[in-house]
C-alpha cells in the first residue's frame, strides 16, 4: 500500500517540519533552541549502540514490525540496534523509562496508541506524553476489522446499526481487554452509530476470537491480519475496515466511511520517538534513516506479509498525527467512563 503521508522529503523540509512539531510538543522547545553547534553534533551521530523501548513482549505485533526493520536502520545509522521489551501497564513502563531517558538519540521508544489513550485510562501518569518526547516518525499502520459471526445473519454495517437500534443492549462486542484498541474501535463505533452494544472483555484477542467464532460473542473488532485467515475461510464474516482507504487483503469490504459511518478511522500504529531534548539535527538523521529502510522494496514486502502497511513521514506529521487521536481517544474514553483495568 502507498504511505499515508508520502515519501522521504528533502533536509530543508524536514527541518521546517521539524519547527511545526515542536510547537505541537512543548517539551521539545529545548530541542529547537538546536543551533549550528547541535547541527555539527549529529555529524558524529551515533557514535555507539542505540536502545529501542518498547512496552510489548517479544512475538507481539509491535515486536515482530520493530525486529523487522532494525537491522537495515543499524545498517543506514552504522550502528547496532538494541530492541528492548517492557512490557507491562499498557506501554507505560516503556514510556517512562525513555521520558526520563538522556535525550541524545540514544535511547528511543517504539510508541503505540497508547501515547495517545493512556493518559485518559491511567490515573496520574508519571510523564506527559505531549510534553516527554520528540517524535520522530511513523514505522507501520494496521487496519482492524469489525467482524461477526456469519450466524447473525447480518451482512452490512447499516444492517448491524439497524439491528442494534431495534434491540438496544442485546448485542455484545469481544475485545482485547478494556481500554486496548479493539475496545476502543468499538467504543468509537458505539459513539459514531448511537447504538447501545454490550462490552465482554477477555484478556487478549485470541480468547475473544474464540469465543467469537463459537457463537458466545456476536462481533468484535480485530487487527486484519489476526482476523484475514477465519474471515477467508468464511468463519467470519467482515463488514468493515477502519482505515481511510480499503484493505488490498479485502478489496471487497468497504471502509467504515463507505459503509455509512462517516469519518470514523481507528488503526494500530507504531512510530518512533526520543525523549523532549532531542536535539533536531538527531532527529532529522534517524528519520531519513527509517524513511530510507521503509521505502524499500524488500520492507514492503516484509510490511504486506505481516498485513502492515508501509507509513513514511515526517517528524511534525507524526506529531499530527499524536496530537489528533489524542484528541479523539479524549472523547471517546471520558464519554465512555473508560478506565484501564
Amino acid at each position: 500500500m502507498s504511505s499515508l503521508f508520502g515519501g522521504v522529503v528533502s533536509k530543508s523540509l524536514l527541518g521546517a517540519a521539524l519547527t511545526a512539531a515542536v510547537t505541537l510538543f512543548p517539551g521539545a522547545a529545548g530541542a529547537q533552541a538546536a543551533n549550528a553547534s547541535a547541527e555539527q553534533g549529529a555529524s558524529g551521530y551515533p557514535s555507539k549502540p542505540i536502545r529501542i523501548i518498547l512496552g510489548f513482549p517479544g512475538g507481539g505485533g509491535a515486536d515482530v514490525l520493530l525486529r523487522s526493520v532494525t537491522p537495515a536502520l543499524a545498517d543506514e545509522l552504522g550502528q547496532p540496534i538494541i530492541v528492548d521489551n517492557r512490557p507491562g501497564a499498557g506501554g507505560n513502563l516503556a514510556m517512562d523509562a525513555v521520558a526520563r531517558a538522556e535525550p541524545d538519540g540514544y535511547t528511543l521508544l517504539m510508541g503505540s496508541p497508547g501515547l495517545a489513550t493512556n493518559p485518559f485510562l491511567y490515573k496520574d501518569l508519571p510523564f506527559d506524553p505531549i510534553k516527554a518526547f520528540a517524535p520522530i516518525g511513523m514505522v507501520g499502520s494496521v487496519q482492524n476489522v469489525l467482524i461477526v459471526r456469519p450466524s447473525l445473519h447480518i451482512d452490512t454495517v447499516a444492517e448491524l446499526v439497524r439491528y442494534a437500534k431495534d434491540h438496544p443492549g442485546v448485542l455484545n462486542f469481544g475485545s482485547s481487554g478494556t481500554g486496548t484498541s479493539l475496545h476502543l474501535a468499538a467504543e468509537l463505533f458505539k459513539r459514531d452509530a448511537d447504538v447501545n452494544i454490550v462490552h465482554v472483555p477477555y484478556r487478549g484477542g485470541p480468547p475473544a476470537m474464540t469465543d467469537l467464532l463459537g457463537d458466545r460473542v456476536d462481533m468484535m473488532f480485530n487487527v486484519l491480519p489476526q482476523a484475514l485467515p477465519q474471515i477467508k475461510a468464511g468463519k467470519l464474516k467482515a463488514l468493515a475496515v477502519t482505515a481511510a482507504e480499503r484493505a488490498p487483503t479485502l478489496p471487497d469490504v468497504p471502509t467504515m466511511e463507505e459503509a455509512g459511518i462517516k469519518g470514523y478511522t481507528a488503526t494500530t500504529w507504531n512510530g518512533l520517538l526520543a525523549p523532549a531534548g532531542t536535539p533536531p539535527a538527531v532527529v532529522n538523521k534517524i528519520n531519513a534513516a527509517l524513511n530510507k529502510v521503509l521505502s524499500s522494496p524488500d520492507t514492503k514486502k516484509r510490511f504486506d506479509d505481516m498485513g502492515q502497511d508501509v507509513v513514511m513521514d515526517t517528524p511534525a506529521e507524526f506529531a499530527q498525527l499524536i496530537k489528533d487521536e489524542t484528541a479523539k481517544w479524549k472523547i471517546v474514553i471520558q464519554e465512555g467512563g473508560i478506565k484501564a483495568q
